[in-house]
This record gives C-alpha cells, sequence and structure tokens, in this order.
C-alpha cells in the first residue's frame, strides 16, 4: 500500500490549494488551478480511503462492547472488502499522468502490404473508428484524402476531437492485418493484408514552436484519384520540415485552409516524434510494450473467416469481428488501458 506519508502530504497539498485560490491571494490563478484539478480526483480516492480505514477502526473498537459486537463485525466486514478496491483506485490515481491524454488526435492510415485489398481494409479501418467516434459522441473530420480506384484509401488524415480522444486510442497505433477473401478473389483463397495506423496527438503551437526558417511552403496544382480534390487552380500546399524531411501535403480547394491544415498535421507529428524521443530513452531497458507506439510493429488481426480479432500486444481473442468492425472497440480498449497501467504500476513501484 502507498505510505500513509504520502497520503497525508497529498491531503495537506489539496487543501493549502484549496484555500489559496479561496482567498484570490495569488498572482498565479492558472498555474495553481490547474494542480488543484490534477490533483482533485487523487485527493477524493484518498479522503475516500481514509473514511474506510477510519470505519475499520471505529468498528474495531467497538468489538468490546457485547451489545454493539454483532452490528460491529457486519460493518467490519463490509469495509473490510471495500478495501482493496480502495487501495487499487489511489494506485491508479497516483500514476503520472500522460499529458496528451484530454488532447483531440490526428488519425492516419496508409495501407501496407496486400495492393488494392490493403486500401479497401484502410477504408474498413477508418469507417470502423468513425463509428467509434460517433458512439463516443466525439466530432470526426476527414482532413485530407486519397481514394483507390476500387473505393478503398490511398492514404486519409482525420482530426477526432471530444472528451479523452488521443486517451483511448492512443493504443491504436501499429500495423493491424487482415485475412479474409478479397472482392478481387476469383477462387476463394484467403489473403492477408495490413494496413497502418498512426494516432497522433494534436499539438498546439504552445507544444510545438516551429521557426518559420525551418520549413519550405510550395503551392502546387491538387490531384487525386476519382476527382477527389481535383480542381484547376494551383490550391494544394506542400510543406517540407527542413530538420526532419518530413513532408506534409493538404490539398483542400482553399490555399489558405490548406496551410492551416498542414501545419497542424505537421506540429501533430513533430509533437509526437518529441513523445517518441521521450519514450525511448525512458524504456531503453525494456521490450517493446504497449503504448510504444511503433508503427512498424504488428498489434492486431483481424481473421474474417473465423470471426477473430486478436490483439497481439495483450494475447486478447474476441470472437465478434462483426460488432468490432462496427466500432465496438471498448472491450479491447479497456483492456489495452488495464495492461498499461499494472506495467506503470510495476515501474513506479506502486
Amino acid at each position: 500500500m502507498v505510505a500513509i506519508e504520502k497520503l497525508a502530504q497529498i491531503t495537506q497539498r489539496f487543501e493549502f490549494l484549496e484555500a489559496k485560490l479561496a482567498s484570490g491571494e495569488t498572482d498565479d490563478i492558472a498555474a495553481l488551478s490547474r494542480e488543484y484539478a490534477e490533483l482533485k480526483p487523487v485527493a477524493e480516492e484518498v479522503a475516500a480511503f481514509r473514511a474506510i480505514t477510519e470505519g475499520i477502526e471505529a468498528a474495531e473498537a467497538m468489538l468490546a462492547d457485547p451489545e454493539m459486537k454483532e452490528l460491529a463485525e457486519e460493518e467490519l466486514a463490509e469495509l473490510k472488502a471495500q478495501l482493496p478496491d480502495a487501495e487499487a483506485s489511489i494506485r491508479l490515481a497516483l500514476l503520472p499522468k500522460d499529458a496528451a491524454d484530454a488532447k483531440p488526435a490526428m488519425i492516419e492510415i496508409r495501407p501496407g502490404t496486400g495492393g488494392d485489398e490493403a486500401a479497401l481494409f484502410a477504408g474498413d479501418l477508418l469507417n470502423m473508428y468513425r463509428r467509434y467516434a460517433e458512439d463516443k459522441g466525439w466530432t470526426f473530420d476527414i482532413i485530407e484524402m486519397a481514394e483507390s480506384e476500387l473505393g478503398g484509401i490511398k492514404e486519409v488524415t482525420a482530426h477526432v476531437k471530444g472528451q479523452g480522444v488521443f486517451a483511448r486510442l492512443k493504443y491504436e497505433s501499429g500495423v493491424h492485418r487482415v485475412q479474409r477473401v478479397p472482392v478481387t478473389e476469383s477462387g476463394g483463397r484467403v489473403h492477408t493484408s495490413a494496413a497502418t495506423v498512426a494516432v497522433l496527438p494534436e499539438a498546439e503551437e504552445v507544444d510545438i514552436d516551429i521557426p518559420g526558417t525551418d520549413i519550405r511552403i510550395d503551392t502546387m496544382r491538387a490531384s487525386g484519384a476519382g476527382g477527389q480534390h481535383v480542381n484547376t487552380t494551383d490550391s494544394a500546399v506542400r510543406i517540407t520540415h527542413i530538420p526532419t524531411g518530413i513532408i506534409v501535403v493538404s490539398s483542400e480547394k482553399s490555399q489558405h485552409r490548406n496551410r492551416e491544415i498542414a501545419m497542424q498535421v505537421l506540429r501533430a507529428r513533430l509533437y509526437d516524434l518529441e513523445r517518441q524521443k521521450i519514450d525511448d530513452a525512458r524504456s531503453a531497458d525494456r521490450k517493446a510494450q504497449v503504448g510504444s507506439g511503433d508503427r512498424s510493429e504488428r498489434i492486431r488481426t483481424y481473421n474474417f473467416p473465423q470471426g477473430r480479432m486478436s490483439d497481439h500486444r495483450i494475447n486478447l481473442t474476441l470472437y465478434k469481428l462483426d460488432q468490432v468492425m462496427q466500432g465496438d472497440l471498448d472491450e479491447i480498449i479497456d483492456a489495452l488501458t488495464a495492461d498499461a497501467q499494472a506495467q506503470l504500476l510495476a515501474d513506479e513501484g506502486l
């Protein structure tokens, strides 16, 4: 269990912040408010834990009274049953917070091996995430998309905005493999194809500063398969980040909007790059793990003939592929989140 001294320090700090904000006697109300908001759920878990432990002490003291013994025993059993969950909640509340968890996200999907079938599967993944976002009440906007001749996706970038978006979607990054009979297969043979998903936290200008000297902006004629984003003006914008070589292209109809979109995507990619460097340094002595965001890691297989979805990182297999493809992802994401929390608890010694 977490040291009692640490719990006391948390309560003391929370009460100090509460009093300070109530008095209005501070020059940095924004910083104190942020700390207060971050500490509040932890303080609430500590208060709940203390209420249980104090109740146990009171019930144990009542055991000496013959008239109260039976009632005390009942109360004691009930409180002791609540104690493990209260302890677990405190440990989770004390875990280091990912600053990006509350941010909106960019989802980039590209077909991998498999030709036309991989492009069709990329489209299926796009629809899966769109439906999941709809179920969550999130906003899901396509900001750039190129379609294949058969109606699949050559590449797509979507912007997802809502409560806790990145926290829920961040474990989706990696290679998604599909096993099924392609629509182009006349012999009924099962093929294996893949698509790559990258989920990036949206970065604000305060998160990533991009000097004008670090980028080159070019305008060009928009183009795309099947008339997608095609027009006759030089409105498409390509931004090259010179230090990293990252290239972002946006080809909507408005050149001004294209610059805005391209910079938004570039900031997200650079922010993600910085997060990856920090994660790599932190886990240099550890093998690949959930949440590493390794784009080359095969994370999941969707087997259509058997109606099976398998997440290889946590050895989770569900025989409800139809529901998964319709956006029923909570069971998978909850399991991935729990596994990541267990790893963090072990790392932090909580």
